[in-house]
């Protein structure tokens, strides 16, 4: 730690820890806030451009006591980091859109026998192979939507080397609290950016790891309900032995046709996360309490976004940004008591508009809304944001 004003010099023999400032990628600071969350298993398959992740993995989590598998494929990938995680290991993979498609039924069964994990998607332009070294947002409806059924997720969205740390510890927070997977959606423009960045000592942070029984293994009920809706969860190897499975199941983990059961499986699964909003939803601002115009952004093009919004209020116009950090639950009540203050809305987004139409949906005729879209795989400049917010 930086010695603070005032604070005395240390003593001979006193041990000195100094953090050094790091030139860190975006990809290695996901690595980062990961290993500083406690994961301690990674399994994938190299994909531009999120290769680094795997990269920096394999040779991070060997010396860390952890476990490092390049996998056949991406659903492969995701299947070992569920039974690592039911086994006990917090678990990551990382992977970009083509790979992201694999994994959504393997992402299914995740959100259905509620394992926690973490997968990392390091969007580029698609569909399919696409644009593979260009930057693009076109999977923040997979993300919500890529698997089938009426499902609760969380997806984080990072714009920074800052948010590649420190959101990914959130969404190993997040994970294992509320017993859920986790996306993070980065892009290749942050993954590929470099900041300097000190990395933070792991005693500082706040760290949370799944609740476990209180119960020996033969009263253990493994989907119990519970009054914040997350069961306590068994470790296999602890003793804890249940039944794991992607179909709708009972309390035991045992397949069901009975209708109640079924029923309160299924609210169950969205109230664990509906009642922690609080907790999950993340927003950041930047002069917006008495903006006149607003852009609503997130991922690169937040930073784009924050460059014009101070180049814009030198010229006179006040505008302010909402930086989405989660994209799902959409932040749309953070997000609801800015509209009736501003004049008009500017959503700009690397698609056609996924954010956009949610912002719609949030705005409900409060105010003008206004898209500003790039698909071409290039980012859009703070130039481009400003001159659009001059004409609103």
């Amino acid at each position: 730690m930086a010695r603070a004003v005032g604070e005395a010099e240390p003593t001979m023999g006193e041990k000195q820890t100094v953090a050094k400032p790091q030139l860190l990628q975006g990809n290695e600071a996901i690595v980062e806030g990961a290993l500083a969350a406690g994961c301690r298993f990674f399994a994938g398959y190299p994909i531009t451009p999120a290769t680094e992740i795997s990269e920096v993995m394999s040779a991070r989590l060997p010396a860390l006591d952890g476990t490092f598998i390049q996998m056949e494929d991406e659903i492969a990938s995701l299947g070992a980091v569920i039974g690592a995680s039911l086994a006990g290991v917090k678990s990551m993979t990382a992977t970009s859109g083509p790979g992201f498609s694999l994994m959504q039924e393997n992402l299914g069964l995740a959100c259905a026998a509620e394992v926690p994990c973490v997968i990392v998607n390091v969007m580029r332009g698609g569909p399919s192979t696409g644009l593979p070294t260009n930057v693009s947002q076109e999977d923040v409806m997979q993300a919500r939507w890529g698997t089938h059924g009426d499902h609760p997720i969380i997806v984080l969205a990072v714009s920074n080397v800052w948010d590649c740390f420190h959101l990914t510890v959130k969404a190993f927070n997040l994970s294992e609290a509320y017993r859920t997977p986790v996306i993070i959606l980065s892009d290749e423009i942050v993954s590929h950016t470099r900041e300097k960045f000190v990395v933070p000592d792991p005693a500082s942070l706040t760290l949370v790891n799944r609740e476990t029984p209180e119960v020996p293994p033969e009263w253990y009920i493994p989907y119990e309900d519970t009054p914040h809706g997350v069961p306590a969860m068994g470790i296999f190897g602890d003793g804890y032995r249940y039944h794991v499975t992607g179909l709708i199941h009972d309390v035991r983990g045992f397949p069901t046709q009975q209708p109640e059961e079924i029923t309160a499986f299924r609210q169950r699964l969205f109230r664990k996360i509906q009642q922690h909003l609080d907790d999950i939803q993340l927003l950041e601002t930047e002069s917006a309490d008495d903006a006149q115009v607003l852009v609503v952004a997130y991922g690169s093009v937040a930073r784009s976004a924050r460059r014009a919004v101070r180049e814009a209020r030198l010229q006179g116009l006040r505008a302010g940004l909402l930086q989405l950090q989660t994209l799902w639950p959409f932040p749309g009540r953070l997000l609801a008591p800015y509209l009736p203050q501003v004049r008009a809305v500017l959503v700009p987004e690397l698609n056609f508009g996924q954010v956009y139409r949610e912002v719609l949906r949030v705005n409900q005729g409060e105010t003008r809304v206004e898209l500003l879209s790039r698909i071409d795989g290039n980012l859009l400049t703070p130039g481009e944001i400003l001159a659009k917010l001059l004409t609103l």
